[in-house]
């Protein structure tokens, strides 16, 4: 139980970091209160919130590959290191991940054993990220808006990683299979049902969160307009007309039908790697894509706090938030009402903002540090 909120949240209570980034090290300790990091541009506070998301699957909040990670003076083969210890509802847990040197993939350590894959991260904890980048998350392609429903979705269901990697190997096999003119039907055929299989349970997975999410946000919270959410794609469309054995022979079928299409494009023309993730600002009935800047902030920021709380209430454990310069396109008004909604979370937010003098509102309910240069103090 987090004695700060009274329910059950995730916390990271002591952060360490080695060679990660700009820090040659690293060790910081901190409550479960919300965390606030201010400082210059430059000055180390974003690397801090992307050492704590690689405490989830994946490549981070910057998508960085692991030779980026490590501090630029130890150069790209450089081993680092992020551990951190949790505390959870249960009591604390110790979680780390890093590199070695030479390997092309990152260890995991839980409770001081080896992890056999990133995956057991998502069982773990349950980590949602806001970063400036997102900001164009409307108006750029939808690949990104798939990477940011699928990191949704994992925090709901830690499975969705295992699926999503084991369709985008069937995927990549067949393509090259598919290139090189090998028409080996049976081969193909086994590939088309795994990514069949794969693609039509990644698709009920995202309709199904789809759902949770779109009946959250449909409230106003404060200044916070209502928003819309759905999935739109081939594969999530036939979810709702048939059933998932239904639509997994029909994508079989259609991938089989697609092979000479497919071979001269170099991938697959139809899956769940062609969806996208659709929002509306509800109050003005547009797409989010053609309101402002600040509206789109808005929406983005009433996006994850109803994700926070589908969350928690689907697995009874708040997640760790991690909101990199979320204060900036927010008006006094929205500041004040997000930093009362996360101050509430039973779950833990880390913040960065260059300015200190805008996250006063939040007092005493937070803890506040200045980095300078990687100089990190508490204010």
């Amino acid at each position: 139980m987090n004695e700060h909120t009274g329910r059950d949240g995730v916390a990271v209570v002591r952060l360490m970091l080695e060679q990660f980034r700009s820090y040659p090290s690293l060790r910081l300790e901190v409550d479960p209160r919300p965390v606030v990091l201010t400082g210059p541009n430059g000055a180390g506070k974003t690397n801090i919130l992307e050492a704590l998301s690689f405490l989830a699957p994946g490549r981070g909040l910057r998508r960085a590959r692991l030779e980026d990670v490590a501090r630029r003076e130890a150069g790209t083969d450089a081993p680092w290191a992020v551990a951190a210890r949790l505390e959870l509802a249960g009591g604390s847990l110790d979680v780390g991940t890093g590199r070695e040197p030479g390997s092309e993939r990152r260890t995991v350590r839980i409770a001081g054993e080896p992890a056999k894959s990133q995956a057991a991260l998502a069982e773990a904890v349950s980590l949602v990220w806001l970063t400036p980048a997102m900001d164009r998350l409307f108006g750029e392609g939808a690949g990104g808006r798939r990477r940011f429903l699928d990191r949704l979705v994992l925090g709901l269901d830690p499975a969705h990683a295992r699926r999503s990697a084991a369709y985008e190997h069937a995927m990549r096999e067949r393509a090259r299979l598919l290139a090189e003119g090998r028409r080996d039907d049976a081969w193909l055929a086994a590939l088309e049902a795994r990514m069949a299989r794969e693609g039509v349970a990644i698709a009920g997975a995202r309709v199904e969160w789809a759902g949770r999410l779109d009946g959250a946000c449909r409230e106003r919270v404060g200044p916070f307009p209502a928003a819309e959410v759905t999935v739109e794609g081939v594969i999530e469309g036939w979810m709702g007309e048939m059933s998932e054995d239904d639509a997994g022979a029909r994508f079989a079928a259609a991938l089989a039908e697609n092979r000479a299409r497919d071979a001269a494009a170099g991938g697959a023309s139809l899956g769940p790697h062609k969806s996208d993730l659709v929002l509306r600002h509800a109050d003005r009935g547009l797409a989010v894509a053609q309101c402002s800047t600040g509206e789109q902030k808005a929406v983005l920021v009433r996006l994850l706090l109803a994700q926070a709380r589908v969350r928690t209430a689907a697995r009874d454990q708040a997640p760790l938030l991690l909101l990199d310069e979320v204060v900036a396109h927010l008006d006094a008004e929205r500041r004040a009402a997000l930093f009362d909604e996360l101050a509430a979370l039973p779950g833990q937010s880390w913040m960065t903002g260059t300015d200190a003098s805008l996250f006063a509102p939040l007092g005493a309910r937070a803890q506040m540090f200045r980095l300078d240069a990687g100089a990190l103090t508490p204010v």
